[in-house]
């Protein structure tokens, strides 16, 4: 005895055929998704490098500080002037990979989109520090955490460069000048510090964020579930 659909077993019992796989068996696509289709573009190339380049610089003077500033670890260190050197100039170089990354009009439209605070960011971080990022309420392509996150470290770095270059150059400004530059120097570098380990530490728990930050791709499921509003129109306005 024969079937069209399906096969005879040993025993004469009809066994099932296999279901036919679906794409999502076939296909390797982000760590929320299978299937590419499903996905959606969320950095650029330029956008990536920029990040990457800023992180490298940032983290540089990060580490070539706790080095200059804490005694256990400076005594690990023969060179200090080098160390120094490399903090200066670590330090000086921050702000050139944003400035290349205005040349590109993807860029562009994402620091409008950070500089913006819109009526879904009111008490969003409140809310999120209370009950978790996924109950804070929607948000775009990016959410209130990741503005004021944004703001603060572009003005930290912008007086830290300030407040640096009066350190570097010491004879150009009086005595109080000097030593309010290092006591500001000094301070702001440790918040600077609480904040990077707090960006590190969220960025750890969302491996689908770092995906998106190593490949420019999302799973439009995480789009969907983390920001809403931007996944129901991901398309860079550049007005």
């Amino acid at each position: 005895m024969t079937s069209k659909h399906g096969s005879e077993s040993p025993t004469g019992a009809m066994m099932p055929r296999p279901p036919e796989p679906g794409p999502e068996a076939s296909s390797v696509g982000s760590p929320s998704t299978g299937s590419p289709s499903a996905e959606l573009a969320r950095f650029t190339v330029a956008e990536r490098w920029v990040h990457r380049t800023t992180s490298t610089l940032m983290m540089t003077a990060i580490v070539t500080a706790a080095f200059l500033y804490l005694p256990f670890l400076a005594e690990l260190v023969g060179r200090r002037r080098l160390l120094v050197i490399v903090h200066e100039w670590s330090g000086v170089l921050l702000p050139l990979p944003l400035a290349a990354g205005l040349l590109f009009k993807s860029m562009r439209a994402d620091l409008r989109r950070l500089n913006r605070f819109g009526p879904q960011d009111r008490g969003w971080v409140w809310r999120a520090m209370r009950r978790g990022s996924r109950a804070a309420g929607p948000a775009g392509k990016f959410n209130a955490g990741q503005k004021l996150y944004a703001a603060m470290i572009a003005g930290a770095t912008l007086v830290m460069i300030g407040t640096g270059l009066l350190m570097w150059f010491p004879d150009l400004v009086s005595l109080n000048w000097r030593t309010g530059s290092t006591f500001v120097h000094d301070w702001l570098a440790l918040v600077i510090g609480v904040l990077v380990i707090g960006h590190i530490r969220m960025a750890v728990k969302d491996p689908e964020s770092r995906y998106g930050m190593r490949t420019g791709r999302v799973s439009r499921a995480w789009a969907r579930r983390e920001h809403p509003l931007w996944e129901e129109d991901p398309a860079p306005k550049d007005r």
